[in-house]
């Protein structure tokens, strides 16, 4: 069997087993039964007094995009798929959500960003963290700050024998660091010319902000997505006039905006351009951004942690994500993606996208069942009979292979977040969280996610023919991804609506803006390139003193230390490396007008023979070292900018890591 055959995208969609040999959704005999207590794998306890699937009234001034209820047609359709499907399912395990205790969700958070060592054993030297706080932006503190103090009351009121830091000694070091006067690639590395007025003035009262604040004079487009600054520190500075906006913004669900990111010369970055290290300290990051942001509009933003239960280690349906990527690499090296969701993905594509009601028309009970008895018989031996799967059967196995993953999706730990959006006041912040969320997600779960939503685009292209514009697609898809927090065991009817036509918008926003939701905001790579330049200074001082001790001559470690970062290269000139290409090495002058794109084609322009055959996107230019690990650039980066940004890096001409999807 071919694994890969031609299969370029992914997908997402949902199963119908019922015992009955019809389609599911279709007219049936309900009789006495009782609502079901269970949708798909996640799902949570249901009042059998309350059906799910009969819609609620609507109440225009509770749903926050006042979705009528006919538009609403394909998610309640799709639900009651789901039901239908989900009775006659053998029962398996549940993720069970743990309440956790005073201090202890306060404390996980703390780890997640990367700050434990503020309490516990190692709080006593708490000075690996004065770095990481020294970067932060004022509302980015602030969200620090909180959960510090909540885990330092907690440990007091347990009696912990170790040493509990005053939060306030804490936050006094970091001031202090922030005193320092930092040189001028790091205050370019966060200051935007829109707000180098206002940092001078904050220099001149002796408060030095490294990250500004955008001033109120100089609003940006409202279709411009600002990535230079904090998103939480834009929150709070056009709190006002976003609340006049609100209304405006949340008129037209069926019509959302055209956001762009305006062109940043240093180029931009998305997820999968950073080395690992760095793309840790984004995610950090990340957190903290958005409980920042959260809190400043004034919305809870509560992680949950999903109880270990056992789960299958083997086989296609109800395998986490992780293991399933673990077996399915043994047969393809470096898959990203389950081999199964790709497959079923071009099943459904060799169709034709055109198939009028593609994902929202179910395939026939019984043959969803056995399909999946004789996938997980067969996929992996290549025995398996892709012919006899129909179009809609495949639809319905993808949907039913994410139902039925053990954790959702969209993360147990982030699914009430990813739910939250729907509260916050505009579509721009909307947008903001789930680019912060995206970043979060483990990278198995946010690779699927990219597939699906690639996958979902192209059916949506094919509007015109298969009637499934982006709102049909958001309605039916919906269900599948955010129905475990849906069916809530004390929501109300009301709520239940309000939460469809949310999450139905919040689906509809990761279609449409998917290509800037991969993007990493500027002001975070730059946070970054601070922390790196600070621990980089950190360390010499170490390296130096270390030298000195051992008796070596200070003056020559430092000279060579100083020749190693001139180099041979003369000032507004860099040397690009490229030793897979038969041009190793080329001095590039800087210009005004220079970018990546320029320097890759010298380099290719020169090639012949096997070498010739090189495309522009099979590799790419890097920025590695100085203030950053590693950073694949953009075509469209302007070189002299980035040079400026980080003198000290070097250039190399590489290809990617093999990454098959």
């Amino acid at each position: 069997m071919s694994w890969l055959s031609s299969s370029q995208g992914v997908v997402l969609t949902a199963y119908h087993p019922s015992g009955k040999d019809r389609t599911v959704g279709g007219d049936h005999a309900r009789g006495g039964e009782e609502a079901t207590s269970r949708y798909g794998h996640y799902t949570m306890n249901q009042d059998s007094t309350t059906r799910v699937t009969e819609r609620p009234p609507l109440d225009r001034s509770s749903s926050q995009d006042s979705l009528d209820e006919l538009s609403m047609e394909d998610y309640w359709t799709e639900l009651e798929n789901i039901k239908s499907s989900s009775e006659n399912r053998q029962d398996q395990e549940v993720v069970v959500v743990k309440e956790p205790d005073e201090g202890e969700l306060e404390e996980e958070w703390l780890k997640e960003a990367g700050l434990s060592n503020l309490f516990g054993e190692s709080a006593d030297d708490p000075q690996e963290s004065m770095v990481f706080l020294s970067t932060l932006t004022r509302t980015q503190a602030a969200a620090v700050q909180k959960r510090v103090e909540t885990v330092s009351q907690t440990l007091r009121k347990k009696n912990k024998q170790y040493h509990i830091p005053d939060v306030r000694d804490i936050f006094a070091q970091q001031r202090e660091s922030k005193e320092k006067a930092p040189d001028g690639t790091e205050l370019q590395a966060v200051r935007t010319n829109e707000n180098k007025s206002q940092g001078k003035d904050a220099q001149a009262s002796g408060d030095k902000e490294l990250i500004p604040l955008v001033p109120e004079d100089s609003p940006a487009s409202e279709t411009d997505i600002n990535l230079e600054v904090s998103f939480a520190e834009q929150a709070v500075n056009h709190k006002d006039s976003f609340k006049d906006k609100t209304q405006k913004s949340h008129s037209n669900h069926a019509s959302l905006p055209t956001f762009r990111l305006p062109k940043d010369k240093t180029g931009t970055t998305r997820i999968g351009d950073l080395a690992p290290q760095d793309m840790k300290k984004v995610s950090q990051l990340a957190l903290i951004e958005l409980t920042a942001l959260y809190e400043v509009l004034g919305v809870e933003l509560k992680q949950q942690k999903a109880v270990k239960i056992k789960t299958k280690d083997s086989g296609l349906f109800g395998i986490p994500l992780t293991i399933l990527l673990e077996q399915d690499q043994r047969k393809v090296p470096g898959t990203r993606i389950p081999l199964i969701f790709q497959k079923l993905i071009f099943r459904i594509e060799e169709g034709g996208l055109e198939t009028e009601g593609l994902l929202r028309i179910p395939g026939a009970a019984i043959r969803i069942k056995n399909l999946c008895q004789e996938l997980e018989a067969k996929f992996y031996e290549g025995t398996f009979n892709w012919e006899s799967v129909k179009q809609h059967d495949a639809a319905s196995l993808l949907k039913l292979f994410i139902r039925e993953l053990p954790q959702p999706l969209l993360s147990v730990e982030y699914l009430k977040a990813f739910q939250a959006v729907q509260n916050l006041p505009t579509k721009k912040q909307q947008l903001q969280a789930l680019n912060l969320l995206v970043i979060l997600l483990p990278d198995a779960n946010r690779d699927t996610l990219k597939a699906l939503l690639e996958f979902l685009q192209r059916v949506i292209d094919n509007k015109e023919k298969n009637k499934m514009t982006a709102m049909n697609v958001a309605m039916v898809m919906a269900p599948n991804l955010f129905m475990c927090h849906a069916l809530d065991l004390k929501s109300s009817e009301q709520r239940e609506f309000v939460m469809a036509a949310g999450t139905a918008n919040i689906m509809h926003l990761l279609i449409k803006y998917q290509k800037l939701l991969w993007t990493i905001p500027k002001f975070i790579v730059n946070q970054v390139r601070k922390q790196n330049t600070e621990n980089h200074k950190k360390d010499k001082k170490a390296m130096k003193k270390l030298l000195k001790k051992m008796a070596y001559d200070r003056e020559k470690y430092e000279k060579q230390d100083k020749s190693a970062n001139d180099a041979d290269v003369p000032q507004g000139v860099i040397r690009v490396q490229a030793p897979h290409l038969s041009k190793v090495s080329m001095a590039i002058q800087l210009t005004e007008e220079l970018k990546a794109s320029d320097v890759l084609a010298r380099f290719l322009s020169q090639e012949s023979g096997v070498a010739q055959t090189l495309k522009k996107g099979e590799v790419f230019l890097y920025e590695i070292g100085g203030n950053i690990g590693e950073r694949c650039l953009d075509e469209d980066t302007y070189m002299k900018d980035l040079y400026q940004l980080n003198p000290n890096a070097e250039w190399v001409i590489k290809s990617k890591p093999l990454q098959n999807t």
